[in-house]
């Protein structure tokens, strides 16, 4: 039996602070599947970029998710969905690096992602299909922050820069503290404070 406790618990903005923080894993990934991949400029290098990338990101998202992310789970649901969205995604952008393209790249590579990454989330996880849905609008707009930024995106990496980064982390913050809880051994705290202890 549960039985829902009022107390101090870890503040909202702390728990969303250190999953921002978790955007520094992007450059590192970027720099991983560059190395592996080269340029993205064809299917072979998309994929291989794109699974070498999504493995730092997965397994830095589920360093700093304050414990609410399988790390097995998490870092494999976004190998496969890195990989297989940057291929469908640069296939479908004609490998084309203008605005528009890299945001329908970012999208179509979102759809994929998102639905790997909904699918990884814990039980506990309330309208997981939510982040699903946001995924796409938000790898879109990492991709058209880092590109508005003056980025060298011309250089096909695998990953958007560090400002769409940054954007992507805190949006997506947001979103996974109200999706999911902080648990820690022997209770659960919830947004607004709201803690449960097995009684």
């Amino acid at each position: 039996m549960r039985t829902p406790l009022r107390g101090p618990g870890v503040p909202a903005w702390r728990i969303w602070l250190r999953w921002t923080a978790g955007f520094l894993a992007f450059p590192v990934a970027g720099l991983a599947g560059r190395a592996a991949s080269g340029p993205v400029d064809d299917a072979t290098s998309a994929l291989v970029g794109g699974i070498v990338t999504g493995a730092v990101i997965g397994a830095g998202q589920a360093l700093v998710s304050s414990g609410r992310l399988s790390p097995l789970r998490w870092s494999a649901a976004t190998t496969a969905g890195g990989g297989l969205g940057l291929l469908l995604g640069t296939a479908l952008a004609g490998y084309r690096t203008d605005l528009g393209s890299l945001a329908l790249m970012g999208a179509v590579e979102g759809v994929l992602l998102g639905m790997a990454q909904a699918c990884a989330l814990p039980h506990t996880a309330r309208l997981p299909w939510l982040w699903a849905a946001a995924t796409p609008l938000l790898w879109a707009a990492g991709w058209a922050v880092t590109t508005l930024a003056g980025v060298g995106v011309d250089a096909r990496f695998t990953v958007f820069g560090a400002t769409g980064a940054l954007t992507f982390s805190a949006l997506s913050g947001v979103l996974l503290h109200h999706l999911l809880p902080v648990t820690t051994p022997g209770r659960t705290t919830r947004p607004g404070s709201l803690r449960e202890v097995d009684a």
